[in-house]
């Protein structure tokens, strides 16, 4: 049985958890049925239970009802200081929020997310060195570990492009569904996606990197100090591909 459902405020990091966010447009958004596999997936990993996708999309659509554009945060958890109690599960709906306009400026930092693949609550971490960013000036940290191997941005996925092909990190990372979209989405203008390791020394040799999260697709232009080429008419190609993937009415 599903935990029920409410609205309230989100909670704190130290409550242990995972979530998922995504962009509503119209009662509808990209990747519903990977955010709801996600939703499952983390649940069974973390609490030992499915999580009914269906009740979610149900609660979803009566507390979405007459909003035309929200950001919508699912989040399942328990209170760090009831460790025994059942997981609760929480939704936050909030304003719309886009992608700023690339090309985008990343500062590395030395972090490995704890459970990588599993988007949930511990994000202290990740949340400090995006800050430490941000008061420096840049748009997103970019995560490594200590040899200078990327995995992932604070709050996003990050791709480099060399010629016609997009390299994702093979490295413990969150997939995003916003990666897992665009990925079919690019095959489909020509653009084919691999992993492959990529360390911070590597990222000037690339022909230009993007990133990817729940409010859309946007180049990159620098990696700290190293300037990143910006390829217009790939640019165009990734909005392109990214407007293309049609939204699911929830």
């Amino acid at each position: 049985m599903s935990p029920e459902l409410q609205i309230a405020s989100l909670p704190p990091d130290e409550d242990y958890g995972h979530f998922t966010a995504m962009q509503v447009r119209d009662g509808a958004t990209r990747g519903l049925r990977l955010h709801l596999a996600r939703l499952d997936a983390a649940n069974r990993e973390l609490f030992g239970e499915p999580l009914d996708g269906s009740a979610v999309r149900e609660r979803l659509r009566r507390e979405l009802a007459g909003r035309t554009e929200s950001s919508v945060r699912f989040t399942v958890r328990r209170s760090a200081g009831e460790p025994g109690s059942a997981p609760s599960t929480v939704v936050s709906i909030d304003d719309p929020v886009a992608m700023p306009v690339g090309p985008l400026r990343l500062k590395s930092a030395t972090y490995q997310r704890p459970l990588a693949h599993v988007k949930h609550l511990a994000s202290a971490g990740q949340r400090t060195y995006r800050r430490r960013a941000l008061d420096a000036g840049f748009d997103e940290a970019l995560l490594t570990n200590a040899d200078g191997v990327i995995s992932e941005g604070a709050i996003t996925n990050v791709g480099f492009l060399d010629g016609a092909t997009v390299v994702w990190p093979d490295a413990p990372s969150l997939a995003g569904i916003t990666m897992q979209v665009i990925v079919p989405a690019l095959a489909a203008r020509g653009v084919r996606s691999v992993r492959r390791l990529v360390r911070l020394g590597d990222v000037g040799s690339f022909d230009g990197a993007l990133v990817t999260n729940s409010w859309g697709v946007a180049t990159v232009g620098a990696i700290d100090d190293v300037e990143l080429p910006v390829d217009k008419a790939f640019g165009h190609t990734l909005a392109a591909a990214y407007e293309s993937v049609p939204r699911d009415p929830i």
